[in-house]
């Protein structure tokens, strides 16, 4: 072993140690929450997370200095490379880039268009035709109402601060992190053991600090604008929703949608009637969301226009079985569970998904069906399965409501990203839009065999004569304690505690209300059916996220001329120089922007003619495709096209002239063949329609000595 590869391992064994220390005071945090840590638990692991995280930073550095120019990247340098072909060959670039850009928007440019389209379109294939799903398409500006009623308007918000002078904006526990983590990191002017434990205690309780709390500690610490240096003002809480007002008289309040979901939830009852009133039945949307980030720096990761596709699959509450759970229960994917988690070990395990159902890992057949899906459409895209994960939410980040949640994660330059959350969101929305809106959110079941369910009726005239305008509202919280179990038993809590004081509070649209025995009459019969809230299970899928962590999985770069040349070896048959020195997309066909490329071999009209018509019938059979007549080598024009990620190249050369044949070359493995002009559209179409592979194709067509063409 050399010793850069010596220094190597030792980068990538501190890495591991420090990503390992990271979850473990994820962890830890979550355990002090519920009170089964100590803050000191805390504050050690976080010093010690420090200490790793410096001495991976020192091995990266030792073995970048003892392996030189064949050191590998950085995650910095490998996403500054990536990002930089991608804005190059325009998939995407700054939107409004000659007025100086926005911050956190992106135009697609025609490669990323076409990308985004295959991804997106698949999406809808293997989601909304396969399960065959109800689509919906809705405004993407939302009646502030409704997103009242989803708690968007009250809670959709972070803490935000202004430089006093310039009125830049960033985000408080942000700039909080950042310094503490700087003074913890300053080998200069460190700071004394008792201020250092101080800090540690701090850095571990941001995210649950008050915007009062925030601004004692910023205060404390001096905390400025990071650009300028300026004061900076207390934090406030700012919502991260597009507000705008409809209509012309401006007096209707709304908002660009923050996610596309609240469009199937309050469509619920005009799907179930479409339905037939059918349960379960899932309900899918593909459109724009928009949320106002404070300080988008993440590229594509964090933007403030953004594509989702959302499923909601509603279902009975007690029967979250799926049908077809057999299809993906021998799927076996990185499962992150919240036991690992907490755990000593820490790291994400390959499991059966029925195996995860079965132990009780995943809360229902449903939820682990959707992560099978998800898995399958991640690795059908392009995604690296061994670089994709599913984490389960620890307790402390779960709603109040949910019951299970996953979130899938691919690995990149920024760390595990969240591409999909996957949610079992009991019934909290349906109810929240049915107690805002008075609408009935429920669907009727008949029974197998009578039940003894609870039965509310409320006594118009006596609330009336009580509350007055309240009275309907009161009647509308009262009878909905009726068509599920737990409504059932708060209307039980409530009758008995009537019967015990006279008298008995209940919450209506976030005020007390004083409920008297003559109000109301709770009782219980039999019945042979009835009415009940739908659960939902949500997954939720971030496009644009999706997208680039596959642009980064699938990129990579041919070995260096200069590097062959130092071992004085030549290129290897069936790569020339220039496809030594190329950066590559290895796209599935699936997601390529442009199928294939037609190439004449030389700027000849005798060729071009030929390379015109089988890009004719190319087009004709659906196989996205461009010729390129350029005069430079062919070499290069393969170079350009691997940037792209184009799977397959055709070349026509005289030998096409004299016995109608041509090149199709591969991209990866740049390996060619000489497939007849009369079947090359039929090839090249069951290659880009992945019906076909290209072993297949080297197994029925003779191959092609690449220096007659790269070398051409």
């Amino acid at each position: 072993m050399t010793l850069a590869d010596e220094h190597k391992s030792l980068a990538l064994q501190a890495q591991a140690a420090a990503a390992k220390q990271g979850d473990t005071v994820r962890s830890l945090k979550a355990s002090l929450k519920d009170g089964k840590a100590e803050k000191t638990d805390v504050e050690n692991a976080i010093q010690e997370l420090k200490k790793l995280k410096a001495e991976a930073d020192a091995a990266q550095k030792a073995y970048e200095s003892s392996a030189g120019d064949s050191a590998e990247q950085s995650k910095e340098a490998f996403r500054a490379q990536v990002t930089g072909v991608l804005e190059r060959r325009l998939f995407y670039m700054p939107s409004f880039k000659i007025y100086g850009s926005v911050a956190g928007f992106y135009d697609y440019g025609p490669p990323g268009c076409a990308v985004k389209q295959y991804i997106t379109q698949y999406w809808r294939q293997h989601f909304v035709l396969e399960e065959d799903m109800l689509q919906v398409e809705c405004p993407a500006v939302t009646p502030e109402v409704v997103l009242k009623a989803s708690g968007h308007v009250e809670r959709f918000t972070d803490f935000m601060v202004t430089d006093a002078k310039t009125g830049d904006c960033h985000r408080a526990d942000h700039l909080l992190k950042g310094h503490l983590e700087a003074l913890l990191e300053d080998k200069k002017t460190p700071v004394l053991p008792d201020k250092a434990q101080e800090v540690i205690h701090l850095l571990a309780s941001v995210d649950e600090l008050s915007a009062k709390q925030l601004g004692d500690a910023l205060t404390a610490y001096g905390v400025k604008s990071p650009d300028t240096k300026n004061d900076i003002s207390a934090p406030f809480p700012f919502n991260l929703m597009f507000k705008t007002t409809i209509g012309p008289k401006g007096d209707q309040v709304g908002y660009l949608r923050p996610e596309t979901a609240q469009g199937l939830f309050v469509n619920f009852r005009d799907l179930l009637y479409y339905n037939g009133g059918k349960l379960p039945f899932a309900a899918a949307q593909i459109g724009q969301s928009y949320r106002n980030e404070i300080s988008p720096r993440a590229g594509l990761i964090r933007v403030r226009e953004f594509t989702q596709a959302e499923i909601e699959h509603f279902c009975h509450p007690k029967y979250k079985d799926h049908p077809k759970f057999q299809t993906v229960a021998e799927e076996e994917p990185l499962l992150y569970s919240r036991e690992q988690q907490m755990g000593a070990d820490k790291q994400a395990q390959p499991m059966k998904l029925g195996q995860a159902v079965q132990q009780g890992i995943i809360g229902s057949q449903t939820l682990a069906y959707f992560i099978g899906r998800t898995y399958l459409y991640m690795k059908k895209i392009g995604m690296d399965p061994m670089r994709l994960r599913f984490r389960q939410h620890l307790q402390n980040e779960m709603a109040h409501y949910a019951s299970d949640c996953w979130d899938a994660e691919a690995e990149c330059s920024y760390g595990w990203i969240e591409c999909a959350g996957l949610s079992d969101r009991s019934a909290f929305d349906l109810k929240a839009h049915a107690a805002k809106s008075k609408q009935d959110m429920t669907a009727f079941e008949k029974y197998d065999e009578p039940q003894l369910k609870v039965i509310v009726k409320a006594n118009k005239q006596a609330l009336g004569k009580t509350f007055k305008r309240q009275a309907q509202s009161v009647q509308d919280a009262l009878e909905r304690m009726q068509g599920d179990e737990c409504a059932e038993q708060d209307a039980l809590k409530l009758k008995e505690q009537l019967d015990k004081d006279q008298s008995a509070i209940v919450e209506v649209d976030g005020e007390q209300v004083t409920i008297k025995p003559n109000m109301v009459e709770i009782k219980q019969e039999m019945k042979s059916g009835g009415s009940f809230t739908p659960s939902v299970i949500e997954p939720s899928f971030g496009i644009g996220r999706i997208m680039y962590c596959m642009f980064e999985h699938t990129f990579w770069q041919r070995e260096a001329a200069e590097k062959k040349d130092k071992q004085k070896a030549k290129p290897a048959k069936g790569k020339s120089e220039e496809d030594a020195r190329r950066s590559v997309f290895s796209f599935t066909p699936l997601v390529a922007p442009i199928k294939a490329t037609v190439f004449p071999l030389l700027q000849k009209h005798e060729l071009n003619g030929p390379a015109q018509q089988i890009s004719a019938d190319l087009r004709r059979a659906a196989v996205a495709n461009v010729v390129d007549t350029t005069g430079v080598s062919i070499g290069r024009r393969y170079a350009r096209t691997d940037e792209i990620g184009v799977p397959f190249a055709v070349t026509v050369d005289y030998e096409t002239l004299e016995k109608q044949t041509v090149t199709v070359r591969e991209r990866d493995t740049t390996a060619q063949v000489r497939v007849p002009v009369a079947e090359v559209v039929a090839v090249l179409k069951q290659l880009a329609d992945m019906e076909m592979t290209w072993q297949q194709v080297e197994s029925k067509y003779p191959a092609q000595a690449a220096a007659d063409a790269d070398n051409a």
